[in-house]
């Protein structure tokens, strides 16, 4: 049992470093290499060729496969593009195994002590972190290694992986679990060499595994961009169906395959790695050519909705994104964009709901907020998603950045359903009307409040400094702006303007509420500002006084 034990735990050292070598280089090369596969849009053999090379260097098809999926998703680029590139992911792994399957254990020891130097200074964090990951992959197969070596007399042990050469379709299936548990193809491949090389697992066994490893990591895409997008689930379901045809294919050829190794009698992991690189190649020639079938084959799989709801719209909010906290960040920052946009509607309003009778307006506009809290609560949840250790430094300013705006447009959106409501209680249900000064004035401040959303919005999408202190300044010229408004009515209210009497509760309570909607506003600019001039930390919540 302690061997056996052993043994796990070798297995998922390697899983962890090989997850630790992925997530390094998505920290440090993830917008040069979605850059790379964005303009890999020529022809289908660029795009194979772009898929080959970011899977060689990442270290995974899928993290590949969902780069892909969120280009066609934001139709950057077309499907049959984003298959081929596929095709050419799926060999990029092949390589990567050939690669990590040679004994460089002796570097697993310098790899690490660099990474732990690297990340401890805190100046090479993402490369540190690929440096461990490298070495943790090589280690863990020498412990492998060594565990297998004590392994091979536990004729319990050897007959359970013996049966599994019995069946292909059961060692296939085995592969796939596996794939599916580890989150990783690559690691089940070389562990399958591992094993065969300690003659622990029959060749048509180990054949088997690494079909159902291929399989498997087609089935991983499908399910992590299972709430994504239809267009972008697309990509994913295209490659699982080159996977599938290509077991299909090979599995006749098997027998001869282990005749042909038998015969050979060669290094047994040297068989099995070759035969994972021949067989995404076979994969790659045979169907290059068909792409654009396969795509019309997917879309009739998952057809677009042929007629949408009135009023409906698709999320920015692309759970395909989330391994690319670059890309996930800038669909988080469009449904904030869109959630301002809905804040703005709600402010808009208000004018026209002092100006007129019309109590239907301020109902339909305070049923608004409820879509920007459903909108607040998805934003939230999904910038949780990303976790911290997975950004860099700006990448999380960021995303306080975007978490602390989308709070601020929901306390805004707040505010302006309670002045709504006000208007609707203390104005148009009993007929008072405001003196046209006291209209004049409210105008003019929520103009200037119009302004400054508008202001507010480019400090959140350009974060320049000078806009930002702009946005600052604005603040306290529409304090000083409310307080002038605020005296000017008590004067109409001493002289017995009839009008300025009925109203000067309301008119009051919105001046200040006004003020109020205007520190939220400018409370991004706090943000943009305290950014340079402090160490990070994130902006959680509203800065409005």
């Amino acid at each position: 049992m302690t061997r056996l034990l052993e043994l796990v735990a070798a297995i998922a050292l390697l899983v962890w470093g090989t997850q630790l070598v992925r997530a390094g280089v998505l920290l440090a090369f993830g917008a040069n290499l979605r850059y790379l596969l964005a303009r890999a849009v020529g022809n289908r053999f660029a795009a194979l060729t772009a898929g080959l090379g970011v899977t060689a260097v990442v270290q995974s098809s899928t993290a590949t496969s969902l780069m892909a999926a969120s280009f066609v998703a934001e139709r950057v680029l077309a499907l049959p593009l984003a298959l081929a590139m596929m095709l050419g992911a799926d060999i990029g792994t092949s390589l990567v195994a050939l690669a990590l399957s040679l004994d460089l254990s002796w570097l697993s020891p310098l790899c690490i002590l660099v990474g732990v130097v690297m990340t401890v200074a805190r100046r090479q964090s993402e490369m540190g972190r690929i440096f461990v990951g490298l070495g943790l992959v090589m280690l863990a197969l020498k412990l492998v290694r060594a565990s297998t070596m004590e392994l091979t007399h536990m004729s319990a042990l050897q007959g359970m992986l013996t049966g599994l050469g019995g069946d292909v379709a059961l060692a296939l299936t085995v592969g796939a679990a596996l794939a599916l548990v580890a989150y990783s193809s690559l690691a089940i491949v070389l562990l399958t060499a591992v094993l065969a090389t300690a003659d622990l697992l029959p060749a048509s066994a180990a054949l088997g595994l690494v079909l159902g490893a291929n399989v498997g990591s087609g089935l991983l895409g499908v399910l992590t961009t299972a709430t994504a997008k239809l267009e972008a689930r697309r990509v994913p379901l295209g490659n699982l169906v080159f996977k599938l045809g290509g077991v299909a294919l090979v599995t006749p050829f098997v027998p001869a395959l282990l005749a042909w190794a038998e015969a050979a009698g060669s290094d047994a992991a040297a068989h099995i790695l070759g035969f994972h690189l021949a067989f995404n190649v076979v994969v790659a020639l045979v169907f290059i050519g068909l792409t654009t079938q396969v795509s019309a084959f997917v879309e009739r799989c998952l057809p677009s909705p042929t007629a949408p709801k009135e009023g409906a719209r698709t999320p920015h909010l692309a759970a395909s994104a989330l391994p690319t906290p670059h890309l996930a960040l800038s669909c988080a920052v469009r449904e904030a964009v869109y959630q301002a946009d809905v804040v703005e509607t709600m402010l808009r309003g208000i004018p026209a709901a002092l100006q007129d009778n019309d109590l239907g307006l301020p109902e339909r506009l305070r049923a608004l907020d409820d879509t920007v809290d459903t909108l607040c609560s998805a934003i939230k949840a999904y910038l949780a998603r990303l976790a911290p250790e997975a950004l860099s430094l700006d990448e999380q300013r960021r995303r306080g950045e975007i978490l602390a705006f989308a709070i601020n447009m929901e306390q805004v959106a707040d505010i302006a359903e309670r002045v709504l409501l006000d208007v609707e209680e203390r104005k148009i249900r009993p007929g008072r009307r405001m003196s046209a000064a006291g209209l004049t004035e409210v105008n003019e401040l929520h103009a200037r409040l119009m302004t400054t959303l508008s202001l507010s919005l480019g400090v959140f999408l350009g974060r320049q400094q000078r806009d930002a202190r702009e946005l600052v300044d604005e603040e306290q010229r529409f304090r000083e702006l409310e307080r002038a408004f605020a005296n000017t009515h008590l004067v109409r209210y001493a002289g017995n303007t009839r009008e300025s009497v009925d109203t000067s509760g309301l008119h009051l309570d919105l001046i200040s509420e006004l003020q109020r909607v205007h520190s939220h506003l400018c409370a991004i600019g706090y943000a943009v500002l305290e950014e340079r001039a402090a160490p990070f930390s994130p902006a959680w919540g509203s800065q409005a006084p």
